[in-house]
């Protein structure tokens, strides 16, 4: 089941939660700041352990940790590519790649539900339009190539432009292509 709401993130009471990170995993700003500050400094431990262990986290790809002091039970930490206006097939490409990296290890450590914020949004700038359906698109093509894995994926919008982008994409029935 796809949902999405309006709201904080870091209150999802969901297996895991995605964190858009910055690819040193340091709790930059936005929502990445969000959920370092509330889920407290034992995520920022795990994150520079990764970062020790594997270098920086390069775009598209994910990593996961405890979730600290979360209602979750891991944060699941993500970059998305940040918009240049050039090469928009390749930002399309890593920003649904940063979804399904994700959805990936929520299915490899038996993450039934999972939230997601809107990936490269805010100070990445991508359109955030475009985000809305490759995200959804990205979503549902893992969902019907793993079918049962997952049983409900929320995005939780911080505003409500991202909200109404959202559901409006929702509304659309991927199974009607366009001439």
């Amino acid at each position: 089941m796809l949902t999405t709401r309006l709201g904080d993130i870091t209150t999802a009471r969901v297996g895991a939660i995605v964190n858009a990170a910055n690819s040193r995993l340091m709790g930059g700003g936005g929502v990445d700041c969000a959920i370092h500050r509330a889920g407290g400094p034992s995520i920022l431990r795990e994150c520079r352990a990764i970062v020790e262990r594997r270098g920086n986290l390069p775009t598209g790809e994910a990593v996961i940790t405890s979730a600290g002091d979360l209602r979750c039970d891991y944060v699941i930490h993500t970059v998305g590519p940040v918009w240049t206006g050039d090469d928009a097939p390749e930002h399309d490409r890593l920003l649904a790649s940063a979804y399904t990296a994700s959805l990936e290890l929520a299915a490899a450590h038996a993450v039934r539900t999972i939230a997601f914020p809107n990936i490269s949004c805010g100070v990445y700038r991508f359109p955030k339009d475009r985000a809305a359906t490759v995200a959804l698109g990205a979503v549902r093509a893992w969902i019907a190539a793993n079918p049962g894995v997952v049983d409900a994926v929320e995005f939780v919008c911080f505003d409500r432009e991202n909200l109404e982008l959202y559901e409006r994409e929702l509304r659309v029935d991927p199974h009607e292509a366009s001439p």
